[in-house]
């Protein structure tokens, strides 16, 4: 069964449909739509968080799900950061979960290297995902019980804004270090760098926000247009 998944998201598009409560696009059926119109336009997967989207968008789409589970707290990691966390989206049928790989520290102190092993030991047709920023920690989590790592978090924690990697460059770094399936996402906003970061390594691609947050698409058109008029009245 995770040959047969890891098979269909080879070299394809995942779109990741999450929304966030105050964002325009918040809601389940909201995001079972995206997940539909996502699923018609030729995507391979969806990624979703929490319980309530996920059983939504399975009900209307038939494409291997990446689930996740935000969980905010007073520590920064905040991505499937415990075991109940995943349990939660794990009973929803979910063909791979991921889970924030890093050493930071995270509400309820547990070692994410124990939750993905208790997860194997449960849960043992799903795989576990790996979210990691710098390339040490790709190479400390393709170590260890993960099956895919994920650049997700590059950027985003205070030790990759020190490595100063874009998404493509950490690909290019880790790809020949680590034998796991490496999956990009973050901040990849064209078709063309989704073409690079297979270029550079990556088994498949997840774009969220420049296809599912119609308020930054629009922002960016926008942003163009006003600079293209400003540039007329210099």
């Amino acid at each position: 069964m995770a040959e047969d998944v890891l098979n269909k998201i080879r070299g394809k598009l995942i779109v990741s449909c999450q929304a966030r409560e105050g964002w325009p696009m918040y809601g389940t059926d909201i995001m079972a739509a995206f997940a539909r119109a996502a699923e018609m336009g030729g995507a391979a997967g969806i990624r979703a968080t929490g319980p309530e989207n996920i059983r939504a968008i399975k009900q209307k789409v038939n494409l291997p799900i990446i689930g996740i589970n935000k969980i905010f707290g007073k520590y920064p990691v905040y991505i499937t950061p415990t075991y109940a966390s995943a349990e939660a989206i794990l009973r929803e049928g979910i063909d791979i979960v991921a889970l924030d790989a890093t050493p930071r520290e995270r509400d309820g102190h547990e070692n994410p290297v124990e939750i993905a092993l208790k997860i194997h030991e449960y849960y043992p047709n799903v795989l576990v995902m790996g979210e990691i920023s710098t390339v040490q920690e790709a190479v400390e989590a393709s170590e260890g019980p993960y099956d895919l790592i994920s650049t997700t978090l590059c950027g985003y924690t205070d030790e990759s804004k020190e490595e100063n990697l874009s998404g493509i460059e950490l690909l290019k770094q880790i790809s020949p270090l680590v034998k796991k399936p490496i999956i990009a996402e973050g901040k990849i906003s064209t078709a063309e760098m989704a073409v690079d970061a297979l270029k550079a390594g990556a088994y498949a691609i997840v774009v969220g926000t420049a296809i599912t947050r119609p308020e930054v698409i629009t922002s960016r058109f926008v942003s163009e247009m006003n600079s293209y008029e400003a540039s007329l009245r210099r």
